[in-house]
């Protein structure tokens, strides 16, 4: 066997032939194993005797259980849905804290390498699984494509195929032999997940669900059987002495074709009574139903208004309350996933490729994009006062706050487009620079001069011919109004200023050429 210089996650080489193929390929008994459900017929000493069973070891009743819990009750299965799916994220692969420019790169290349990974998301999802018991592995087999490592294929594995090995540390092993496999370095996705501290089989947190899921049973039942026989009356048939036993089996069959059929014959001497129907409340069936999920809702996701609304207690104050709790769990949820997918994905598809030189402590990280955009517009109307303050604001913040990216380089940004001259082109073209301190008045009057185009030109004309025509005052308004309809008097101001400004300075050209040519 070849030894990689390749460490492991663990800071330890590894075989190399160990990616040749998965570690479960030969283990056909557990390929062949068929679960139990021993949800059927639970009875609560049934049910204590598998919990006391998994906390000395053997886990496989326990997890089965699990199994079905999230199967049969609709409630968990939702609850939980909610919970899991909350993690299915956008991501993005970071470089180390202070990397180096080779660093970056590295971490670039392995987000173009898990982009060949279709279904990553089915990876999270799967991931999740150990939220609700303890843990779940994950299967990888390798295979080489384009001269790159890459995952063929990524599996779940039930929980019932590990054991849990206690030693200094608790460790999951595959469940062969008496002391169990370790799982192969680079072979596995192993996310653990507490719902509560200690050791694995009781960190469950369907351990804590397993008890409101038994009592949910009970009373479903029971509810079933009221609503049976609810409203039927109850039927009592009496035979005379002597009867034999065929004539007992004759009334007895004739109960049961009244009860269903409403019809049916009897022998002369027998006879039917109805007595008044049965009659009761269900409404305590369906209280106790009722505190079980509530107790399901509050374990999965801190509360219950993000469930269901009972119309007395489920206020919009309460429920953004209990909405912020799920925000805190899903935070939660995510930050332990993106330990376990770092160390137990991109790590190796870093390593593998030589994309992670420096072990697993300069590697590319993965990190689920848990942040919500804040509100652009506040943020668009606080910030340019804080810097006016003084408040030294890096960019990279300031885009995470608002959920814009950096863009990539040689990207095209949007910029503010050129402000649009209130005052007409002709005349914009008059004044643009003329406030430059080192001009000489020559120097602007002569740029006026030859900034008179034709469309400034035609403008002064058509003012020009206006006041010469005009014998009032009142008419040279009434006149500019046809010629610029819409215009304030602040922008004839304006106007007039700077056409009375292009004036001066072409005057003040036109004296300069004449002094010019006079001392020529």
């Amino acid at each position: 066997m070849v030894t990689s210089t390749i460490l492991g996650a663990d800071g330890r080489p590894f075989q190399l032939d160990q990616l040749d193929e998965p570690q479960t390929s030969r283990l056909a008994n557990l390929h062949r194993e068929f679960q139990n459900h021993p949800s059927r017929g639970l009875t609560p000493s049934r049910l204590a005797s598998i919990l006391d069973a998994a906390e000395q070891g053997d886990t496989v009743a326990q997890y089965e259980l699990f199994e079905d819990m999230e199967e049969k009750d609709p409630h968990i299965a939702s609850e939980m849905g909610k919970r899991r799916r909350a993690v299915i994220l956008d991501y993005e692969i970071l470089p180390p804290p202070n990397a180096t420019p080779a660093e970056k790169d590295a971490a670039k290349q392995v987000e173009e390498l898990l982009t060949g990974i279709p279904d990553l998301q089915e990876i999270i999802f799967d991931t999740t699984d150990a939220i609700g018991k303890a843990f779940a592995c994950q299967e990888i087999a390798w295979h080489q494509l384009g001269g790159q490592w890459l995952p063929a294929s990524i599996t779940h594995r039930p929980q019932t195929w590990f054991k849990l090995h206690r030693g200094y540390t608790q460790e999951i092993r595959l469940r062969n032999g008496a002391q169990g496999d370790p799982l192969q370095p680079f072979g596995w996705i192993t996310h653990t997940h507490r719902a509560k501290s200690g050791y694995l089989e009781r960190a469950a947190l369907f351990r804590v669900l397993v008890w409101p899921f038994l009592f949910k049973n009970y009373s479903v039942g029971d509810l079933a059987e009221f609503l049976e026989i609810y409203g039927i009356p109850l039927r009592i048939g009496t035979y005379p002495p002597g009867a034999s036993d065929a004539e007992k089996a004759t009334l007895l069959r004739a109960l049961i074709g009244v009860s269903h059929n409403a019809a049916g014959i009897i022998p002369e001497g027998m006879k039917l009574d109805f007595h008044e129907a049965a009659t009761g409340d269900p409404a305590a069936f369906e209280l106790m139903i009722s505190w079980c999920e509530r107790s399901q809702s509050k374990a999965i996701l801190g509360g219950t208004l993000t469930s269901q609304a009972d119309g007395k207690s489920s206020t919009n104050a309460l429920g953004n309350v209990h909405n912020e709790v799920r925000k805190d769990l899903r935070d939660s949820d995510c930050r332990q996933v993106d330990a376990t997918l770092t160390r137990d994905l991109v790590y190796p598809i870093a390593a593998l490729n030589g994309l992670a030189p420096g072990g697993i402590q300069r590697a590319p990280r993965l990190r689920l994009s848990v942040d919500e955009p804040e509100d652009i517009q506040r943020y668009a109307e606080s910030m340019p006062k804080l810097v006016g303050m003084g408040f030294r604001i890096g960019r990279q913040w300031a885009q995470e706050r608002v959920g814009i990216p950096e863009p990539d380089e040689g990207e095209d940004v949007l910029t503010m487009a050129p402000a649009v001259p209130e005052s007409l082109p002709a005349v914009a073209a008059l004044s643009a620079r003329q406030d430059r301190e080192d001009d000489t008045p020559a120097q602007m009057a002569g740029r006026a001069a030859r900034g008179q185009d034709e469309p400034v030109t035609a403008w002064i004309d058509q003012v020009r011919d206006l006041v010469e025509r005009a014998t009032s005052l009142q008419e040279v308004r009434d006149g500019l109004d046809e010629l610029y309809p819409g215009l304030t008097l602040p922008q004839y101001a304006e106007r007039m200023a700077q056409a009375l400004a292009a004036a001066a300075l072409a005057g003040r050209y036109e004296i300069v050429l004449e002094a010019a040519n006079g001392d020529r």
